[in-house]
């Protein structure tokens, strides 16, 4: 019996986090498991906290990830990997997108944006920490970054290239396959 995986995808809102999460989904039940999503989201204009729960396995009850439980932590923003980091496992790895996106109470002044997150991450976790965002204009296409964050993280699942690459093309919108996929292989090469 396949022990129950849980991956967490966290960000701010309008980073693509539903679709990550939808690429996520959809390859888990390709690969014959039993799979639940769930979506939190913080506050719900752009810019809030947004964070999707994908656990598979056998049989998954609940969609809901505990804290200290999460196998993969993908984060598209520095502080949202430091805000969840607690969720992982000992022995999980956290891949984070090197971005810094400052939340309202730091636009506003009201809250100092910490210095060192990634280098204060590493000295609990296993991080993997890649500049997607400039990947991604290197490609010619900032959308395409959380793409190359889950190539990344596919390295660290169980899951066939070849199998990634059919779910991502049935997954995102028929123009958009072609740059996708470049995404896709770049992160998987980083990874």
């Amino acid at each position: 019996m396949a022990e129950t995986k849980n991956i967490m995808i966290v960000g701010v809102g309008g980073q693509g986090t539903l679709l990550t999460s939808r690429i996520l989904g959809g390859m888990t039940v390709a690969a014959g498991y039993d799979v639940k999503l769930s979506e939190v989201h913080g506050m719900a204009q752009r810019g809030g906290s947004v964070v999707t729960y994908v656990r598979y396995g056998d049989e998954v009850a609940e969609p809901i990830v505990e804290e200290g439980q999460a196998d993969v932590l993908i984060s598209f923003e520095r502080l949202e990997a430091l805000r969840y980091a607690h969720f992982l496992k000992k022995d999980g790895v956290i891949i984070v997108n090197d971005q810094r996106i400052d939340p309202m109470p730091v636009v506003t002044g009201a809250a100092q944006y910490p210095e060192n997150i990634i280098e204060d991450l590493k000295k609990d976790h296993k991080v993997i920490a890649v500049d997607a965002m400039a990947e991604a204009l290197e490609m010619g296409n900032s959308r395409v970054f959380n793409v190359i964050i889950l190539g990344v993280a596919a390295k660290h699942m169980d899951f066939e290239k070849d199998m990634w690459i059919e779910v991502i093309k049935n997954t995102v919108p028929p123009k958009t396959i072609d740059i996708n996929v470049a995404a896709f292989e770049k992160g998987y090469e980083i990874g």
